[in-house]
């Protein structure tokens, strides 16, 4: 707390999570748009960015597509299977394909679930039996996409 009996940190950590939200629904939005927006000088807003990048908690920025370019994909989650003690190496070639969009290690039937993102349903084919290829892999088991219902990722 300061001198006020303000708790600084929870106000610090506030201003954290607001910057973070104006940067999910924009990304390009100009640092003295932001600091107008928060309220704060735009040298805060350059610090608070450059310590969220530095502190890994920002990993990177990127571009959504919208309308008919996001249409334009096949999207599938795949649950995978490995053999015990081939998940770095399974992992490291997952990701060295670019139409893997998501990678997540989960509990249950699975030991990963992948979302994949295919031009076209032949290349998501092609995909699958890449993967199905990998050393390690015992199993997959894909879910195609059909409709997206609810998309809260920013």
């Amino acid at each position: 707390m300061d001198d006020s009996g303000v708790n600084t940190r929870a106000a610090s950590d506030e201003l954290d999570r607001r910057l973070i939200l104006l940067l999910q629904a924009n990304a390009r939005e100009s640092t003295a748009t932001l600091a107008r927006k928060l309220g704060v000088a735009r040298t805060t807003v350059v610090a608070r960015l450059a310590r969220l990048e530095a502190s890994g908690r920002i990993v990177g920025y990127t571009a959504r597509l919208g309308g008919s370019e996001a249409g334009r994909s096949v999207q599938a989650f795949v649950g995978i299977t490995v053999s015990p003690k081939a998940g770095r190496e399974v992992v490291k070639r997952l990701s060295a394909l670019p139409e893997l969009r998501q990678l997540a290690s989960v509990s249950g039937e699975f030991d990963y679930m992948a979302l994949l993102s295919a031009d076209t349903t032949a290349r998501l084919d092609a995909l699958l039996d890449e993967i199905g290829e990998i050393d390690g892999v015992l199993r997959t088991n894909s879910s195609v996409v059909l409709a997206l219902r609810v998309d809260r990722q920013t």
